[in-house]
């Protein structure tokens, strides 16, 4: 069954598609369209003749962080463990027991050390997405 007004590469050709292989390179920069402001995943899709399910198959497998130009990669801060102790710290301070997490496009989440470990991993992973 054919649908009017639907273009497409077999509709056109009258020929049966078969697989198409893509290069590591040419899925890194479809994917990367659909990170630009504004892009909406099913139209990128539609653009490349894809099904945008396969195209969230990419982003996942690719991942933002690949994307990332080299000065936003994700750094550590250098820690150095000497065998001098530890300053007090009152268990009134508001700072004790809190724990802050910076996600790479600057989200913070603030946690105190009683915060339910699935329930954050959970928020973690829903900003992540963003």
């Amino acid at each position: 069954m054919s649908v009017p007004g639907r273009e497409g590469r077999a509709a056109r050709d009258g020929e049966r598609r078969g697989r198409r292989l893509w290069s590591d390179d040419e899925k890194r920069r479809i994917v990367a369209e659909t990170f630009a402001p504004g892009a909406s995943v099913s139209i990128v899709a539609r653009r490349h003749d894809l099904n945008a399910n396969m195209l969230f198959t990419w982003r996942r497998q690719i991942g933002a962080r690949a994307l990332l130009p080299a000065g936003d990669a994700v750094t550590f801060v250098p820690a150095a463990i000497t065998a001098e102790a530890a300053p007090a710290v009152s268990p009134a301070s508001s700072v004790a027991g809190r724990m802050e997490i910076v996600l790479a496009d600057g989200d913070r989440i603030i946690a105190g050390k009683d915060v339910d470990a699935a329930a954050l991993a959970r928020v973690v992973k829903v900003l992540s997405r963003r």
